[in-house]
């Protein structure tokens, strides 16, 4: 009841309702896309055409073509699914790594808090686009190993966050409680201290998921992202931003779909913020 009570205050914050528009928007696309998609995502029509341009017998491509003849609307809303799909998934990886080390370093302490946090300095040494380059290149291009470098990476980042947060709840009374009672370790973490600690970390979770579409959408850029022809945000402007002076429309629209569902995770996290400091 507590969750659907916090749930139903987004809804006074009008910049977390902004954000959830935004994603529920993007949402609906990527799940109505079969039916909702003018065409085919990889189907071939006439290339370079502007907005708005209907072709006979065929439809309206309201978004235009790209330099191959793809109707760029529909290629958004299957790139959609794409997006959807590997950011959260990515984003959970990493926390299920993160929240674990992070509790461990910090209800332990000792020669394991000393261990993961230099395990985590070290990662969190590297630039962190050339280390998820370094991985894509290294294993390959595809949604596992996306996922696979995602975690690798924030993994270590969100350690340092949980480890602080259980640095300051490890002292509460309901965890000498727990410990009074004779329970687990585990238990304590999972059950007394993680519950406690959900607060900023669904926060930055929002927050996260919106790098990691930006990171999604740079590595489609650079050519490491999801293997054509799968519509991929960041590969479409790959694709053409040779053309982008000429044919603007192929290179915008999928740079305004990539900002505006970052927009939606930044504004959401923000309005989570407000309600937790409201409640």
């Amino acid at each position: 009841m507590q969750y659907l009570r916090r749930a139903a205050l987004i809804r006074e914050s009008w910049i977390g309702s902004i954000g959830l528009g935004i994603i529920v928007f993007w949402v609906a696309m990527a799940l109505l896309a079969p039916l909702l998609a003018p065409f085919p995502p990889n189907a071939q029509y006439v290339p370079f055409m502007a907005p708005g341009f209907e072709m006979p017998q065929t439809g309206i491509f309201w978004l235009g073509t790209d330099h191959l003849g793809r109707d760029i609307l529909s290629r958004l809303m299957w790139g959609a699914r794409t997006v959807l799909f590997y950011a959260p998934l990515a984003t959970v990886c990493a926390y299920a790594v993160g929240i674990v080390m992070g509790l461990a370093a910090g209800y332990k302490r000792g020669w394991v808090d000393d261990l993961l946090s230099r395990v985590a300095d070290l990662i969190l040494s590297f630039p962190i686009l050339v280390l998820y380059v370094v991985i894509i290149t290294t294993f390959g291009a595809s949604g596992v190993n996306i996922v696979l470098a995602v975690t690798f990476a924030s993994a270590p980042g969100i350690m340092r966050i949980v480890r602080g947060l259980v640095l300051d709840l490890r002292n509460r009374d309901y965890v000498a409680a727990a410990q009074t009672r004779g329970e687990s370790s585990l238990y304590i973490m999972f059950i007394e201290i993680l519950p406690n600690a959900r607060g900023p970390l669904i926060v930055d979770a929002c927050l996260r998921v919106g790098y990691v579409i930006i990171t999604i959408g740079v590595l489609g850029f650079l050519g490491l992202g999801l293997p054509p022809p799968d519509p991929d945000w960041g590969s479409m402007v790959n694709e053409t931003r040779g053309m982008a002076m000429t044919f603007p429309h192929m290179t915008i629209f999928p740079c305004i779909a990539i900002s505006s569902l970052v927009l939606g995770f930044n504004l959401l996290a923000d309005g989570l913020r407000e309600v937790s400091l409201r409640d």
